[in-house]
């Protein structure tokens, strides 16, 4: 009995336990208000943070202007650079047509210079060769010359061939050319024309003819001295001879 007596005061007495009484909130106004807290949180971390960058001197407006001012700047400038490549691209292309139309027009300044100077040596050697029209009909061969070509082994030659005395027919005849070289530390001569282009080598005229053309040897053959020989067709006999040292 004692026991039993314990027990309820000890349940509702003064020493029972406290008992705590809630009202009951439903889930989703719950979920409402934490939204809101978290909103607030949200703007006020945001308003914070754009306070603290405009305390620090930076405004997101005035760098957005700042960064379409500086696209826009360099947009110009970018079609700035392609207007001014184009130029002197274009400045280019004109300066080496010019330079290319200058070099042409020197080699034919050149060009007219030494024939200039051909025509000039012609006139002088007929104007002395006037008074001996009537002596006996003679071939004479003037300024014969013979300089490397541009291709290795490749030799040109010139002369001009005159007709002395009464030229009351033309002079018909070849051209033959005998080169003394050194090939592999032994001389040889080679005759020209080879077989098969004696036709380059004729020569007709009545007054005179200037003469040019080339030959080619071996690349590694070292030409010392070249002679040239006319001959009258149907005739063995040379009418005329000269030779040029290169040597």
């Amino acid at each position: 009995m004692p026991n039993l007596l314990k027990r309820l005061r000890q349940r509702f007495g003064i020493s029972a336990p406290r008992m705590t009484v809630q009202t009951h909130v439903a889930w989703y106004w719950r979920m409402l208000g934490l939204v809101v807290v978290l909103s607030c949180s949200f703007a006020l971390a945001a308003w914070m943070y754009d306070a603290g960058r405009r305390f620090a001197g930076f405004d997101s407006s005035e760098a957005e202007q700042e960064l379409s001012r500086l696209r826009e700047q360099a947009g110009k400038l970018t079609e700035e650079t392609a207007l001014l490549r184009a130029s002197v691209n274009a400045s280019d292309s004109k300066l080496q047509i010019e330079r290319t139309a200058q070099t042409q027009l020197g080699r034919q300044v050149k060009a007219l210079e030494d024939e200039n100077v051909r025509l000039k040596e012609d006139l002088a050697f007929f104007e002395n060769l006037i008074p001996s029209e009537h002596r006996d009909n003679t071939l004479l061969i003037n300024r014969f010359r013979v300089d490397p070509g541009a291709l290795p082994g490749e030799f040109r030659y010139r002369l001009l061939l005159l007709q002395g005395g009464r030229r009351d027919k033309p002079f018909q005849g070849n051209l033959q050319l005998l080169v003394t070289l050194q090939e592999g530390g032994k001389d040889a001569i080679i005759t020209l024309p080879e077989e098969g282009a004696a036709q380059a080598y004729k020569i007709s005229f009545k007054y005179f003819q200037r003469v040019e053309g080339t030959f080619r040897v071996a690349p590694g053959a070292q030409v010392k001295m070249v002679s040239v020989r006319i001959f009258e067709t149907g005739s063995a006999h040379v009418r005329a001879t000269q030779s040029f040292n290169l040597s």
